[in-house]
């Protein structure tokens, strides 16, 4: 017979034992609801954010360039939080001989740019053969897009043209959800002028987020332009209104453009256009016009509310993803403009793919951000189109056939 001690112990044992099989069956249920949590969030384009670099909140070089009382003048941050701010002011020759600079943050670089007065309306419909290289939705990340322009032989570290007579295509959303927005639009801004003087164009279309700037909406921009507004003297809408330069060279862009007959536009053509005879420059026009105008539904819908629509509305569509639409309604959206395929970008994608027999190209994707570390991990894909054949651009430089 088993004693009481030798009883206790047995009960000890069996009660050990049950609780590591327990504390098993809790740790593989865990782990197994852990992996079906990550998969889903995985599924539908969550992410996780485990690191931020201060530098992004680094205001020291932050440059604006403002018409005042006739002068085009250059305001610099100057300082920091420790000593204290102040703003460098230069005057600034209107016909691009000054030059400003422009310092990113996170690597200390800094690029040059000639800032001129004139801004003009660009062209919307253009014929080439030479080739087009297409990225969008940006979003304030200028390492991602400076060095994917590199790898892709665009352009330099500095951001000198080096793509001779090819088109390179922004397709909307540059603005916006990033720290480094300032330093994007400086970079497409110099890249147009480098572009032109080697034969090469840069087409930048408008997104809902520039759009959404140009109202002077900024819910989904950066806390701290708010801060660099106010200390340039200024409130946060006026870092794009018409006083401001990038905010009138802006104002000036193309909310569609065509090439070859390939569309770019940042969301899409909604299937309802074929009921309006509209012309690729007068969607522009109708829809530059209302750059600055919030949009709301009105009580009697007009061709011009359709167009600005935040559903409708060629900058804010997402029907190629979300709606179930037929080939023949494509494609007979595209024929109202006189195009064959659309490139857009405005709906996040796992990767560049085609859709519907190649009429649609889907190009935007979570390109890296500047101060922030994620899981999963990002990576700048973009659009080639040579001789007739599309080829999915990858962040290392490699290309694969559409």
């Amino acid at each position: 017979m088993q004693t009481e001690s030798e009883r206790r112990s047995s009960k000890r044992r069996r009660l050990l034992a049950l609780l590591i099989t327990n504390f098993k069956h809790f740790s593989v249920t865990f782990l197994l609801l852990l992996v079906a949590v990550v998969c889903f969030g995985l599924s539908i384009g969550a992410e996780a954010h485990f690191f931020e670099d201060r530098l992004a909140y680094r205001l020291d070089g932050e440059t604006h360039v403002f018409f005042e009382n006739g002068s085009l003048i250059g305001k610099t941050l100057r300082g920091n939080s420790n000593d204290g701010y102040y703003v460098e002011t230069q005057a600034l020759d209107p016909n691009g001989k000054s030059e400003i600079e422009i310092l990113f943050p996170a690597d200390g670089s800094v690029f040059t740019v000639n800032p001129y007065a004139n801004v003009s309306v660009p062209e919307a419909i253009y014929e080439t053969d030479q080739p087009i290289l297409a990225i969008s939705d940006v979003e304030g990340g200028f390492g991602a897009f400076r060095d994917f322009l590199v790898a892709h032989g665009v352009a330099d570290n500095k951001l000198n043209w080096t793509f001779g007579k090819g088109h390179l295509v922004l397709v909307g959303d540059f603005v916006d959800r990033g720290a480094s927005t300032t330093q994007v639009l400086w970079a497409i801004y110099k890249l147009e002028q480098s572009a032109r003087q080697q034969g090469g164009v840069v087409h930048y279309i408008i997104g809902n987020h520039e759009i959404k700037n140009l109202q002077g909406n900024f819910q989904a921009a950066e806390d701290k332009y708010f801060y660099i507004a106010g200390m340039l003297g200024r409130q946060q809408f006026q870092l794009y209104g018409e006083d401001s330069l990038i905010g009138r060279w802006l104002a000036s862009k193309n909310v569609l453009e065509t090439i070859n007959g390939v569309a770019f536009v940042h969301g899409g053509l909604h299937p309802e256009i074929v009921e309006h005879d509209f012309s690729v420059p007068q969607i522009n026009q109708i829809v530059r016009s209302g750059y600055r105008q919030l949009y709301f539904t009105p009580t009697v819908n007009t061709p011009e509310s359709f167009l600005r629509s935040s559903t409708t509305g060629p900058a804010w569509y997402r029907g190629y993803f979300k709606e179930d639409l037929t080939q023949a309604q494509v494609e007979g959206a595209l024929a109202t403009i006189g195009a064959k395929a659309v490139v857009v970008g405005h709906t996040l994608q796992g990767k560049v793919n085609a859709r519907f027999d190649r009429s649609v190209f889907a190009i935007d994707v979570p390109h890296p951000k500047d101060y922030l570390s994620s899981f999963p991990f990002r990576s700048s894909e973009g659009l080639l189109i040579e001789n007739g054949e599309y080829f999915r651009l990858r962040q290392n430089g490699e290309r694969q056939l559409l």
